[in-house]
């Protein structure tokens, strides 16, 4: 009990708490959404890869294990996902929107904070290769499912390329090389840090707003699905993964723990730029993000326990 109060308290609260502000202050003044999208997406969303990426302590053997698992995971999930649709005769449209809620997870503002509170010592710098990798698969596959799943797609290489934030993970990546000079222009880089440092708050209460324009269905069908292989079926692919590239101890476990992370915010945010199921997404980030705590508590648990025996942490 004392561990969920902790991580609910830490981690999924506060977390509600911000898109609950949004879903008040729209339901008062009836915010324009779509400006708040294409603000999460073309300028707060690319300050925060930018700077994070350029700065953090990437590299290394155990980096790119990290993204090669992190991958794995994310493919498995969209076949996952794929093969529960065509078994209950979905139309293609509805996978698609299935797939971008199983297979894109945040591991940003969700599983930072979770990682430190559970891992304080490791868990925040093997989080970082994990949400470079979520980050870059977001606003490349992320937008080919949103676009797909539209009735009104025109195509969808166009849309990827138009993405900013392939680019900053492009332009954060030249900075490392270089001892990442542009934290020595002022007028740039401090401007960007505050708005890497307002993503969070931002993203949240923007789904609030977006939950609040939306009635969420109820968590069956597809939604309730969508559920389980998001928040046990990752975890358990992982535990596998974890198995199969050798890792072992607290980052076997950080990495089981990170994958029953809930649906990311931006899964919301681009279903609603491309005209996707927005509906379907924002009930997805919603529902998981309140039933992952109990999820992650009980994983912890077990992995404490050693029922794992190469992930105790």
């Amino acid at each position: 009990m004392p561990i969920f109060l902790d991580i609910f308290f830490s981690v999924c609260l506060p977390i509600l708490v911000l898109a609950g502000l949004g879903w008040g202050l729209d339901r008062l003044y009836d915010l324009d959404l779509k400006s708040l999208v294409k603000l999460n997406i073309y300028l707060f969303v690319p300050a925060f890869i930018l700077t994070r990426l350029s700065s953090s302590d990437l590299g290394g053997k155990l980096g790119l294990s990290i993204v090669g698992f992190t991958v794995c995971i994310i493919f498995s999930m969209g076949a996952l996902s794929w093969l529960v649709c065509k078994l209950r005769k979905q139309n293609p449209v509805d996978c698609y929107s299935m797939q971008l809620a199983t297979m894109i997870y945040n591991s940003g503002n969700w599983g930072i904070p979770l990682m430190t509170l559970a891992f304080s010592q490791y868990g925040g710098v093997i989080q970082v290769f994990v949400l470079a990798t979520m980050n870059l698969t977001s606003f490349s596959l992320g937008v080919f499912l949103a676009n797909a799943g539209s009735k009104e797609r025109k195509g969808w290489i166009v849309p990827i390329l138009k993405q900013p934030s392939p680019w900053a993970i492009l332009i954060a990546l030249t900075l490392r090389s270089f001892g990442n000079p542009l934290e020595d222009v002022t007028f740039i880089w401090t401007p960007l840090e505050y708005l890497a440092s307002a993503l969070v708050a931002f993203a949240l209460i923007t789904l609030g707003v977006q939950l609040s324009k939306t009635k969420p269905p109820h968590p069956g069908g597809n939604l309730g699905w969508a559920l389980v292989i998001r928040l046990l079926g990752g975890p358990a692919v992982a535990v596998f993964y974890t198995w199969v590239f050798g890792f072992e101890g607290t980052v076997a476990a950080i990495l089981i723990v990170g994958a029953a992370a809930p649906t990311a915010v931006n899964t919301a945010l681009l279903a609603h730029e491309f005209n996707g199921n927005s509906r379907f997404a924002a009930a997805a980030v919603f529902y998981s993000t309140f039933l992952a705590s109990l999820v992650v508590t009980a994983i912890l648990a077990a992995l404490r326990a050693g029922w794992i025996p190469w992930a105790v942490p």
